[in-house]
Order: C-alpha cells, then sequence, then structure tokens
C-alpha cells in the first residue's frame, strides 16, 4: 500500500470512533432487539396507512386572514358560501313565453335543496344574470369535505333539467371546470409500486447484486412508520391530503437515498479490506454523519413551511419533517443490522466493487477543475437561461382557460362568454353588512373599478339573522396575481367604510394566501439561510463552503422555477407532456413547497459531495485531488440517488390534480438541474477556483464547532 492510502486508512481508522459508530455498535449489539421493534413499527404502521386516508384535511383556509373571518361570519348566517366560489347552473332558451315557468322551478328546487344558497336573475336582478337566453343560477355551497366538487350541484342541475324538459340545463363553475378537467390518475399506492421498480432497476444497476432490495426494505419500513405517526397527529392537528403523496412518494425517495448513501460506503470499506463489522462501524462513522447532516438540512428547509400561518402548509411541513427524521432513525439503527445479518449474502455476485471510484466521474473531475473557469461560465449561463422566465411568474390558481375545452362545463362557461357576461362571472365576491347598509354598500360598489354588477338578493339568499350579503361581480376571473384589481379595490374600500363588515369570495381567499404566504417571505429566507450556513460551516469546518453552498442553492431554486414558469404558466410543455393547456399562474402554495422541499433535497447532494471532498482533503492536503476523488467517489451515487428521486417524482406527476403535477414537475425538474448543472459542474468549479480559501475558518468558529461536534 503507497503512503497515501495509507494516510487515508488511518484517517478512516480515526473516523470509526465517533457518534454514529457508536450507534453502530450498540444497534449490532441488540440486533434481535431492534429487528422485533421495527417489524412492530411496520405492521401498526401498515394499519395506519389504510386508516390515516379518511382524516385527511381539504382545509385551504387562512386563519386570521380578512377574507377569512368574513367567511365564517357567512358561513355563521347562511352555512354556505364564503371563500368558495359558487357552481353556476346555466339554464340556455330562458324568453318571455318560459320565464314564470324557470322562476317556479327555481322556487320548487330551492326549497328541496335548504342548504344550498340561489341566486339568480329572480331575486338579484341588479346583477343582470340573465343574458340573451340565458339564466345564470349561483348555487352557494358549504365548506368541501374532498378533492370532489360538492354532489348538490349536480342533483340540483338534474333536477331543473327534469322540471324543463325543453330548455339545455348544464353546470359549470370554479370547482366544476377543474373537476371535469382532471383525469382519474394512479392512486398513492400503485404511484409508489411504480416509483420502488424504477428506484429498483436503479439499485441494481449500481450494485449490479441482490443487495439492491436492502434500501427498498428501509424505504417501506420508513413510510410505514411515518404514517404511523401521521395517524397521531391526525388526532392533534390537521393534516393536508397532500402529505400522502409525499411521504409515499418522497419519503421512498429519500429513504433509499440515505441508504445508498451508506451501502456504497460499506462497499467500499469491505473492498478495502475490512471485516463486515469494521466496514459498518466505518460506513456509520463517514456516511452515517452524512446522512445526519444531510436529513437536517432538509428540515431546516421545511420550516419554511411549518411557521406559515396555513393550516394547509403547516401539516405539509410538518409531514415532510418526519419524513427525513424517520428515514435517519430506520437508516442509522436498522440498516446496519441488516447488513450484518444478510448483507454479504445478497451482496452476489460481488460486482462493481470500485476502490478508487468511479472512472467516468474521476474523468469528468479532472476535465472541470482543469478547466474551471469555463466549466462555470457554461453552468452560470444555463441557469440564468433556466431562471429569466420567473420574472413573469404569477400567484394564484389555474384560468379556466386552462381547463380542456370539450367538457360539458367548459361548453357552459363558454356560451356564457360568448353571450356578453365577462370571465369574473365564476368568481363572484361577497361585500358583508348590516341589512341597513345594503342599499348605501350596492351604490357604492357600483362606482369600484373593475366591478360591472352588484345587488343584494331578496329574501333569505341575501339576508340572514341581521346579516347582509351583497354580491359583487368583477370584470376578471380574480384568480391570480394579475387579475386581483377588483378584489384590491373593494378591500381597500372595506378598510375605509366602516360600514362594510367584511369581504369574501374566491379571489378574496387567493388574496389572504398570497399575504399569508409570502408576507414574512425575506424574513424566512433570512432565517433559514443563516441556521443552514451555521449547521453547514460548523459540519464540513469551512465558512466559504458554508456560504457557497447557500448561494448555489437559492441559484439553483431560480433556475428550477424559470423552467416551472415556461413549463406550466406559459404551457410550452404543459400540453404536450400532460394535455393540460397553459395555466397562466402558478397556485400560491407550490412555490414556497417547492422551496421548503428542493432547498433540503438539493441540499442533501451538496452535503455528500462536500463532506467526502472535505475528508479527501483531510487526508491529501490538496483541493484538486481532494475534488477529483471526492467527485469520483460520489458522482455516480449523487447522479443514481437524483435518478431515484425524480422517478419518484414522475410517479407524483400522475396524480389527477394539476396542482400536484406542477408540484411534482416542480420538484422533478430542481433534482435534475441540481444533480447535474450545479452539483456536478458549477460546486466543483467553485471549490477550485476559490483553492486553500476553502477550508478557511476563523480560530474561535473551528473551537465552537469543535465542541458541538463532541457534545
Amino acid at each position: 500500500m503507497n503512503t497515501s492510502a495509507s494516510n487515508h486508512s488511518l484517517h478512516n481508522h480515526s473516523s470509526s470512533n465517533n457518534f454514529f459508530s457508536s450507534i453502530g455498535r450498540v444497534v449490532l449489539a441488540h440486533r434481535r432487539i431492534v429487528i422485533l421493534i421495527w417489524v412492530i413499527v411496520f405492521l401498526a404502521g401498515g394499519f395506519a396507512a389504510s386508516r390515516v386516508v379518511n382524516r385527511l384535511s381539504y382545509n385551504f383556509a387562512t386563519p386570521g386572514q380578512p377574507g377569512y373571518v368574513a367567511s365564517q361570519k357567512i358561513l355563521q348566517h347562511f352555512g354556505n358560501g364564503g371563500q368558495n366560489a359558487p357552481a353556476i347552473t346555466v339554464i340556455a332558451g330562458v324568453d318571455s313565453s318560459n320565464s314564470s315557468t324557470v322562476g317556479a322551478a327555481l322556487e320548487a328546487v330551492a326549497k328541496q335543496y335548504p342548504s344550498i344558497r340561489f341566486v339568480d336573475s329572480f331575486n338579484a336582478p341588479g346583477l343582470d344574470l340573465l343574458r340573451h337566453g340565458n339564466e345564470v343560477v349561483y348555487l352557494f355551497t358549504g365548506p368541501p369535505t374532498s378533492l370532489a366538487p360538492s354532489s348538490l350541484p349536480n342533483q340540483i342541475t338534474a333536477a331543473l333539467a327534469h322540471d324543463l324538459p325543453s330548455l339545455h340545463v348544464a353546470l359549470t363553475g370554479e370547482t366544476e371546470l377543474a373537476a371535469a378537467g382532471k383525469s382519474s390518475g394512479l392512486g398513492v399506492l400503485a404511484e409508489t409500486i411504480v416509483a420502488g421498480v424504477g428506484a429498483l432497476a436503479i439499485l441494481a444497476f449500481v450494485f449490479a447484486s441482490v443487495l439492491a432490495v436492502i434500501p427498498l426494505v428501509i424505504a417501506a419500513v420508513s413510510i410505514l412508520a411515518t404514517f404511523l405517526i401521521l395517524l397521531g397527529l391526525s388526532y392533534v392537528t390537521q393534516v393536508s391530503f397532500v402529505v400522502e403523496f409525499l411521504v409515499s412518494l418522497i419519503g421512498l425517495g429519500i429513504a433509499i437515498d440515505y441508504s445508498l448513501l451508506i451501502v456504497t460506503r460499506w462497499r467500499e470499506e469491505r473492498g478495502n479490506g475490512l471485516a463486515n463489522r469494521d466496514a459498518i462501524l466505518m460506513s456509520m462513522a463517514t456516511a452515517g454523519r452524512s446522512v445526519a447532516l444531510s436529513g437536517v438540512t432538509v428540515g431546516v428547509g421545511l420550516l419554511a413551511l411549518i411557521v406559515l400561518p396555513v393550516p394547509l402548509l403547516r401539516s405539509t411541513g410538518i409531514g415532510g419533517v418526519l419524513i427525513p427524521i424517520i428515514s435517519i432513525t430506520v437508516v442509522l439503527t436498522l440498516l446496519p443490522v441488516l447488513l450484518s445479518l444478510i448483507g454479504e449474502r445478497l451482496d452476489w455476485p460481488h460486482r462493481r466493487i470500485a476502490r478508487s471510484g468511479s472512472p467516468s466521474w474521476h474523468r469528468i473531475g479532472e476535465i472541470i477543475t482543469g478547466h474551471a473557469w469555463p466549466s462555470l461560465i457554461i453552468a452560470g449561463g444555463l441557469v440564468i437561461v433556466f431562471a429569466l422566465p420567473v420574472l413573469g411568474i404569477r400567484l394564484g390558481q389555474d384560468q379556466a382557460t386552462s381547463q380542456s375545452s370539450s367538457t360539458p362545463a367548459s361548453v357552459a362557461y363558454h356560451s356564457l362568454l360568448g353571450t356578453g357576461y365577462t370571465a369574473g362571472i365564476l368568481t363572484p365576491l361577497e361585500v358583508i353588512s348590516s341589512p341597513a347598509k345594503a342599499a348605501h354598500i350596492d351604490t357604492i360598489l357600483h362606482t369600484v373599478p373593475g366591478i360591472v354588477a352588484s345587488a343584494l338578493p331578496a329574501g333569505r339568499s341575501g339576508t340572514r339573522t341581521g346579516l347582509a350579503d351583497t354580491i359583487a361581480i368583477p370584470n376578471v376571473e380574480t384568480v391570480n396575481s394579475a387579475t386581483f384589481a377588483p378584489v384590491n379595490a373593494v378591500t381597500s374600500l372595506a378598510k375605509h367604510d366602516p360600514s362594510i363588515i367584511g369581504v369574501s369570495g374566491l379571489g378574496a381567499n387567493d388574496l389572504d394566501s398570497a399575504h399569508a404566504i409570502y408576507g414574512q417571505t425575506p424574513l424566512m429566507l433570512a432565517v433559514i439561510a443563516i441556521l443552514t450556513f451555521i449547521l453547514l460551516s460548523t459540519a464540513l469546518k469551512s465558512i466559504v463552503l458554508a456560504i457557497k453552498a447557500v448561494v448555489v442553492n437559492l441559484f439553483s431554486l431560480a433556475a428550477t422555477f424559470g423552467i416551472l414558469t415556461w413549463f406550466w404558466q406559459s404551457g410550452h410543455l404543459s400540453r404536450l407532456v400532460f394535455g393540460i393547456p397553459a395555466t397562466g399562474a402558478i397556485t400560491f402554495w407550490i412555490p414556497i413547497s417547492i422551496f421548503a422541499f428542493l432547498f433540503g433535497l438539493s441540499m442533501d447532494y451538496e452535503v455528500f459531495i462536500l463532506t467526502r471532498i472535505r475528508e479527501e482533503y483531510g487526508t491529501f492536503g490538496s483541493t484538486r485531488t481532494a475534488i477529483v476523488n471526492g467527485l469520483s467517489r460520489t458522482g455516480k451515487l449523487v447522479t443514481s440517488a437524483a435518478i431515484i428521486l425524480f422517478l419518484a417524482f414522475a410517479s407524483l406527476a400522475s396524480a389527477p390534480l394539476t396542482d400536484i403535477r406542477v408540484l411534482a414537475t416542480g420538484l422533478g425538474i430542481g433534482i435534475l438541474v441540481d444533480a447535474t448543472i450545479i452539483r456536478g459542474i458549477a460546486v466543483p468549479a467553485l471549490i477550485q477556483l476559490f483553492g486553500r480559501t476553502n477550508w478557511w475558518m476563523p480560530t474561535w468558529w473551528s473551537e465552537f464547532g469543535n465542541k458541538q461536534t463532541t457534545t
């Protein structure tokens, strides 16, 4: 063995005596107990997974925001309406000869459905809901209990069609348009199985042995253990329906990635001649530490969701934090036991145990370090090009025009647009006041820019138990940041007119979401960046590498959001890939969710690469050698891990909801961009250019880091 190899071996020997190798010793000494515990958790998690689905929340509310407060008042007095857009029944062919018949039919059906509030041209003539023979009937329903629209509007529309056989009756509305345009998609279980099969194929290529099944076993235990905890949490707080998808698919990817890191290091140490037990302890001391650090960085990123005053995102953040925590726990306890019991037997036919790393990545490392400036310029140029579309991003919901034009709901909607109705017919505002002030409210609403009609419906459709609900129709579909002008105008009026108790409706709710989610974004980003910097600088013993990691991560996210905007909002690939037209906007909760998950997931790869480069630098003392050796050891690993996560997100993109598809697309694109352009080219080029500056660390900070590491 040459001197460098000897030094490397001695360095590894000293590294094997740390906290994580101690965990390995403990679990190896109690293998039966560890296996028994995880078998019990696995079985209990299987039971929990089938139960937690029925306890998921579909609440998109923003408690404390003005629109939410107004919505709650409306629900308290009327039992329906508020933050959700009403369903719309369109009766075509109405004229003077059958108008009274239509009115009688509406009155009769309204009595059969007392929980639904009817607003039409008969009780609210000021809204101008009868145009060119098309009668618009607003059907205000209660809060949603699932992603599917309420069945009551369908029943009402069918009843009206039965009572008015000579007229054409159809149903449309924001929710109905979205529901009609979505495909059935795969179930969560099927998506997970598809992603698992894809991951197995990648693992089989990486290991070229039966050992590929071990990461899948770890992932299965991790996912079900997370569902077990989620079931308990569902009795304490709301758990969003989104979490079900994330736990299954992101949980699959993360658990496999963490397992892949440790198993790869274990094989490497076995290839270096260590006995099985020593190889396990060495992989725990090195790769195990990287796994723990990676998991913590993922958790730090998800703080962005937990601190937001939005139940949907807060529960998504909580569920997201559980994913790395549970994965770390399973990987650091169950995986060493499995490797000790069956690792050697499953590592058959003993191929691809490279003692010097990947030859391909070794060459890539030499090329990048030998041409650092050109490599950085190419990577930077690609990132800038990818990021440019983000300058035009719009936040909000999908426009009605992004839905399929062939569905009955879409046909009905376009028939309204063709007879003089504005797109705002889909998103009326509800302005509440005392009954005595309702006439005043109606008068001033007619002067508000962007409001084309307003009226207080007669009877119980407009006034109940001392609260009047004046309906205002905007001139545009108020679903994104480009169309909020009418909502801003009405809410501004409400702030200066004490006679207005509150403003609600879909547009007001979306505006609340924007304020609640992004109002404190700069502060939130600063806190996350600082925490990540402290964590990485302490672990890597380098101020420069920690700052670089945070800054590069932000550029990676900018590129991801730019591609997402181009893909979905502008529709350049959404129709080609998913058959969905341009959405016109990106739903509010998606960018912050992508940021929270990608910030941590992409930092995973940063940690995988930098910890190994730091280890190699500690052994050889040469920056270029550290980069080349580090890439040769981690390049294939990071690429394989990224492909596995991408497959998980590709499976997630088969979900029936457009929002979930957009989320999955963003995460998948982000992982690929980060693992290739950012971590594969930009990061090693920057480290080469910084040279010895990479390893600068103030003495006082180094001493602090050493104390924390010892602790």
